[in-house]
């Protein structure tokens, strides 16, 4: 059973800096990606950022350039460096570990309790 642990979140002024972190235990299949993700309208949720196991990134446009995403493969760990950040960043943070088998129609996803981001005036 997968586990992910996040940490990182709070309250900061805009234009100020956090740093994400979520940890995954359990057994997770070598070929995955990990990333964050917000609440999007129909109990969806819309990426913010996620990186490959063999580091490929995408960014959600609101976020390129100000946001940094990075993995540590040894620890299952991802993390997101979010700088210059703004009010309007606010929003609950869930991290995600998508396993996945090229060319085959496998893949699960496994989601994080959620961590809060309030950046102030």
């Amino acid at each position: 059973q997968v586990q992910l642990v996040e940490s990182g979140g709070g309250l900061v002024q805009a234009g100020g800096s956090l740093r994400l972190s979520c940890a995954a235990s359990g057994s997770i299949f070598g070929i995955n990606a990990m990333g964050w993700y917000r609440p999007a309208p129909g109990n969806q949720r819309e990426l913010v950022a996620s990186v490959t196991s063999s580091g490929s990134t995408n960014y959600a446009d609101s976020v390129k350039g100000r946001f940094t995403i990075s993995r540590d493969n040894a620890k299952n760990t991802v993390y997101l460096q979010m700088n210059s950040l703004k009010p309007e960043d606010t929003d609950v943070y869930y991290c995600n570990v998508r396993e996945y088998a090229e060319g085959t129609a496998y893949e699960h996803n496994y989601w994080g309790q959620g961590t809060q981001v309030t950046v102030s005036s």
